[in-house]
């Protein structure tokens, strides 16, 4: 790559969530490189505030899912593009996808790159078939089950060969260094179980309502703390409420810092009905936590079931509440899978290894 030309992220989502986190550390990355970057955000958004402070350059636009219809919005785009001589363009969501993607042809950008990072599948749509044919020209996935989800509605929607699957990183050593408080102190051989993430349908917190019900009924002696907030939240509260449980769950709220979460439990806990790439399942490991998931989308990628936490089927109350009971009574695995998630995440996804993949990819 041209050494005068540009890489583009474009994240126009507001808050904070791990595709924002993603572009925000390969962004900063490569701009600590040398490498020439310009990321396109929201307005006032989370990105923006944190690109700002490390001092990369970008620009503010606003998307919404129509965008892309909008012709002076599309060339505007295109205009920064052009004056920043952006040679490959990342993109984020949907929209962002639709409204860049359009923008950088426009533009005459060499690589025109969605980045993938939830396993959905695409919807087998003509305006979906327009982009992914006439647009994109690579799609970067965040794993294999993602990866799998683009083609899966419609086979030939986009040439497997132009999708690349790099998995998410974490930076290990900025995690070990963060400070952290202990947040819940248990009672007595209390075993304390965690969840951590927004309030949304895809996270599914309902579910630990019915396994809090299943553990209560066996008579074992737990807590299930929840941290994040969301739209779901008020919903959560009230059925927690009508079931009783008020003392076996507790509602944290917002968490800023996910290491002092993970200190405060023993096993965490993972009931989405899919993940692209299992952020918190990484920050629990390095915590030397045993995790327990559902054996979908992503969650195998990082858990080795039976080696450094479980996979159970979908849904399945009975067979999570088993898992929870042999670390009830085999205290001492709790420890040994904990060890085993740590050395997992050390060896496969750190920052470091992760982001030269990216950075070798991009400049290829």
């Amino acid at each position: 790559m041209d050494n005068n030309k540009t890489i583009c992220f474009f994240n126009s989502t507001k808050t904070w969530g791990g595709g924002e986190k993603w572009h925000y550390e390969m962004s900063s990355y490569l701009f600590l490189k040398g490498i020439k970057v310009l990321v396109i955000v929201s307005p006032n958004s989370e990105l923006q505030k944190k690109v700002n402070t490390v001092g990369i350059p970008y620009e503010e636009v606003k998307v919404s899912n129509f965008s892309y219809l909008n012709s002076k919005k599309v060339t505007n785009v295109a205009a920064f593009l052009i004056n920043h001589n952006v040679s490959t363009i990342v993109m984020n969501s949907s929209e962002d996808m639709k409204l860049g993607g359009l923008a950088a042809k426009k533009a005459k950008v060499n690589r025109i790159i969605y980045r993938r990072g939830s396993a959905i599948p695409i919807k087998n749509t003509f305006i979906n078939r327009y982009f992914f044919k006439n647009v994109l020209n690579e799609v970067l996935a965040n794993s294999e089950a993602t990866k799998h989800t683009i083609n899966e509605k419609n086979e030939n929607l986009f040439p497997k060969n132009k999708i690349t699957v790099i998995p998410n990183g974490i930076n290990i050593s900025k995690f070990d260094d963060l400070a952290f408080e202990v947040l819940y102190t248990k009672n007595d051989d209390e075993i304390v179980l965690g969840n951590l993430g927004r309030m949304v349908f895809q996270k599914n917190q309902e579910f630990l309502i019915q396994l809090a019900l299943e553990l209560r009924k066996r008579a074992l002696n737990f807590k299930i703390l929840i941290g994040g907030t969301g739209k779901l939240e008020e919903v959560l509260q009230e059925k927690i409420k009508k079931c009783n449980l008020e003392n076996e769950i507790i509602l944290l709220g917002f968490i800023k810092n996910p290491k002092s979460f993970m200190n405060s439990i023993d096993i965490f806990l993972l009931p989405s009905r899919w993940e692209g790439f299992g952020y918190v399942l990484a920050e629990a490991m390095l915590c030397e936590k045993p995790t327990i998931a559902f054996d979908i989308s992503s969650n195998g990628q990082i858990i080795e079931d039976k080696e450094n936490g479980f996979l159970l089927p979908f849904d399945d109350v009975l067979k999570f509440s088993d898992k929870i009971e042999f670390f009830i009574n085999n205290k001492a695995m709790m420890t040994v899978m904990g060890k085993k998630g740590r050395k997992k995440i050390e060896e496969e996804f750190s920052s470091a290894l992760i982001q030269e993949k990216v950075k070798e990819y991009l400049l290829s």
